[in-house]
Parts: C-alpha cells; sequence; structure tokens
C-alpha cells in the first residue's frame, strides 16, 4: 500500500494572535472589493460561477457542508485567472487616461477612442496556462498585443489555447520562476508591460491589481452561501503556488469576517512547497525551492513566494500543508464521478487538491493528529476553490479514466 502519510503540515501559532503587528488587508477592502466586482460585471461575458453543494458527500465524510466554486466557467476560458489578470490591464490602461477604474467599463476600454488615445501596447507574461491565456483574451479583446513566455514541460493544449486568444506564445527551456525572470527581462529591453502574479522588491503594483481581481470569486461565493441560506463557512482550503491567489482569498476573508473568518488551510504540491518551506524555517521571511518543479499541479508549479501575498498568508492562514501528486488526482477523481444526486464537476489538477486533502482526512487514511489540527468535523463548513476545469484533458482523462497517480497502490 502507498503510504498515504506523506503529506507534511505546519501549524501557524501566530494566526489567531491579535497581539502583535500583521499585514495590512486594506488592498482587499469593501470598497476595493465592489469596484473590482463592478469592472467585472461590465464584461458581456460576466456570469456567476456555479456554487455546488456535495451533500452526499458531506455525509459520507462526515462534516456539515461542503461547497465547491467552480471557476471553469469563467469567460469561456476554463480558469479563474482572467480575472486578476483582466483587472490588472484595466487598471494599467485607467492610470494611462488619467481616470479610476471605477469610470471605465470594459466596453468603454475597447472602443476606438480609447484605443486611439492609448496606442499600441503589447502585454507579456510568464505562465504554466491559465494566467497567459487570461492576458492573451483580455489584451485580444482590448486590441492589444501580448507575449507568453512558459517554462518547461507545459502541456502543448495550453499553449495552443493561449495562442489561440492571439498572443505570441512560446514553452522555454526554463523552469516557472527563471521564466518569470526571462518575462521581466523582455519587458524592460522591449518597453512591454509585464503584467506578472507574482511580486519582488521593485514590482508589486501590477501583482497586487492581480489579487485584486481575484475578489470577484469570493464576493460571489459569499453572497451565494447567504442568498442559499446558509451559514457561513467554518474552513476554507486554498491551494497555492507563488500565493497570490491565496493571499488574495485569506485578505478577503480577513477584511470581511476579522477574527470570525473561517479556519484557512494553505494546500501546496510537495514539489513546490515554498509557502511551507518558509513557514517551517520560520524566520518570517519567504523561502524558495528550486529544480524542475515536477508536478502535476501545473498551476502551483512555483518555486518563490510573491511578497505581495507572503505578508498575509504567515500572518493568517492557520495551517500549511504540502500534498502529494496523487492528493490532487483523487480529489479529481471524486468530483467527476459524484455520490447519488451530487453534481458532476470538471476539476483539474490544481483546482481539486484541496478536496482530495478533505477526503483523505475524513476518512482517516492521514495521521489524525492533521485531522484534529484542522478541527474537521460534522460541524465543519468547507469551501473549496476549483479553480479550473480540464485546461490539460489529455492528462485530466490519463488521471479520471486511467487512474493515474493512484492513491492506493
Amino acid at each position: 500500500m502507498r503510504d498515504l502519510t506523506e503529506s507534511k503540515y505546519i501549524v501557524n501559532e501566530k494566526a489567531r494572535k491579535t497581539d502583535t503587528e500583521k499585514a495590512s488587508v486594506e488592498f482587499m477592502n469593501s470598497e476595493v472589493a465592489e469596484k473590482v466586482r463592478n469592472f467585472h460585471k461590465s464584461f458581456p461575458e460576466y456570469k456567476v460561477t456555479p456554487l455546488h453543494s456535495l451533500d452526499e458527500l458531506s455525509e459520507k465524510l462526515g462534516v456539515g457542508s461542503i461547497w465547491v466554486k467552480d471557476e471553469s466557467y469563467r469567460f469561456g476560458l476554463n480558469a479563474f485567472k482572467v480575472l486578476g489578470g483582466s483587472y490588472a490591464v484595466g487598471k494599467y490602461l485607467a492610470e494611462k487616461l488619467n481616470v479610476d477604474i471605477s469610470e471605465l467599463s470594459f466596453e468603454k476600454l475597447r472602443s476606438k477612442e480609447v484605443k486611439d488615445k492609448l496606442g499600441e501596447i503589447t502585454f507579456v507574461t510568464a505562465t504554466d496556462g491559465n494566467h497567459g491565456r487570461g492576458i492573451a483574451w483580455a489584451a485580444n479583446q482590448l486590441g492589444q498585443k501580448s507575449i507568453v513566455f512558459m517554462p518547461k514541460g507545459s502541456s502543448e493544449i495550453r499553449l495552443n489555447n493561449i495562442r489561440k486568444e492571439g498572443a505570441e506564445a512560446s514553452i522555454t527551456d526554463l523552469n516557472y520562476d527563471d521564466t518569470v525572470r526571462l518575462a521581466s527581462q523582455k519587458a524592460e529591453e522591449n518597453g512591454w508591460v509585464l503584467v506578472q502574479d507574482t511580486a519582488w522588491d521593485g514590482y508589486e503594483k501590477i501583482p497586487t491589481w492581480i489579487m485584486q481581481g481575484y475578489g470577484t470569486i469570493l464576493d460571489e461565493a459569499v453572497e451565494q452561501i447567504a442568498e442559499a441560506g446558509g451559514e457561513r463557512p467554518t474552513h476554507v482550503f486554498l491551494q497555492a503556488g507563488v500565493g497570490s491567489f491565496a493571499g488574495s482569498m485569506l485578505g478577503y476573508l480577513v477584511g470581511k469576517f476579522g477574527d470570525e473568518r473561517p479556519f484557512t488551510v494553505i494546500v501546496e504540491p510537495d514539489k513546490a512547497d515554498c509557502l511551507y518551506k518558509s513557514m517551517n524555517v520560520g524566520d518570517g521571511k519567504p523561502h524558495s525551492v528550486s529544480g524542475d518543479l515536477n508536478t502535476i499541479m501545473a498551476g502551483l508549479a512555483c518555486g518563490e513566494p510573491s511578497t505581495t501575498s507572503w505578508g498575509v498568508l504567515k500572518d493568517y492562514a492557520e495551517v500549511f500543508v504540502s500534498c502529494p501528486d496523487y492528493v490532487a488526482a483523487r480529489g479529481m477523481r471524486i468530483l467527476a464521478s459524484p455520490l447519488c444526486s451530487d453534481p458532476h464537476i470538471v476539476s483539474g489538477e490544481s483546482g481539486a487538491v484541496g478536496l482530495g486533502l478533505v477526503s483523505l482526512l475524513a476518512e482517516n487514511k492521514m495521521p489524525n493528529e492533521m485531522k484534529e489540527t484542522l478541527k474537521l468535523n460534522q460541524d465543519s463548513r468547507i469551501l473549496i476553490i476549483s479553480t479550473e476545469g480540464d485546461t490539460d484533458p489529455e492528462h485530466y482523462r490519463k488521471v479520471v479514466w486511467d487512474g493515474a497517480h493512484p492513491s492506493a497502490l
């Protein structure tokens, strides 16, 4: 049998303490969330993505509720990333026009009048797939150019999907973090605009805009739960690469609920667990992991924490978990093969890891002390955000149809 104790976790003792100075979450306050949501509502393609309630699975796993926010429906792009990229592009153009983004709809931004004022702009980024596709889509919609670099090992299907959105895209022979450096270098050399979802010293404004753009996800989810008569979640499982998505979601929750926010669990692949490593070192500084970052969770295959999200995560997240690939694969199969009346959900590798972890913990296939630490019981109301669908359909079928990366042998 496979050793199901391979996942590692670390508890953040600081998360609930109020007597220490903590990172600000003003970047995701209610005014920002409203502004972001209104901008996204101005897109003709905008629709609230589904929030599924998995009642049968909740009963089987012995928890109160499991909700899955399904971002595979976002703007027809099969992933959430377009929310951050489009908002960052919008904010950049608003600054160029010297107006607040609240005065600009997406339709106005792509008007001939605005395009004539702005001239030709080239946006450049590095991506494993979803972020780059979102940037390519936004740039194309606005009549601008985009150039996308992808790390070695990237899916040809994801590459072609980016090209279909009008970008000039290529796969490099570099890992993700070095591909980011390449994109930054090319932007500087050519006068392009770097729109990257990771931040470092001196490059933090645009990554913060991207994080703000993700806020629409939770703004919708909180509203959907309330409209359905549900109580707020007790737990949120957030997958993390550089941490921008997780930091955005956690910033929103801290800003909205304060000390009454859900217990937050950060989940990473064990081949790219830079946040887990950073917490484990314990000096309060972000630390990187190196190498090929070889994980099926391509959207999380990042070795260096983003500086804009690190402070939020280290100050407010309760637990950090480092997971093998089979945890994500199990989550994919569970969602693809629902119990009884539960809905069928197509969730990709990075989108399903949180549910895979919940299932293994609930069925006592991982150390009991981890389950106790996470306080999972019959009163738990768990929110999972499935950040992508089958963005690589061939690999999705290998996992779901053929049983790749089994959790038991």
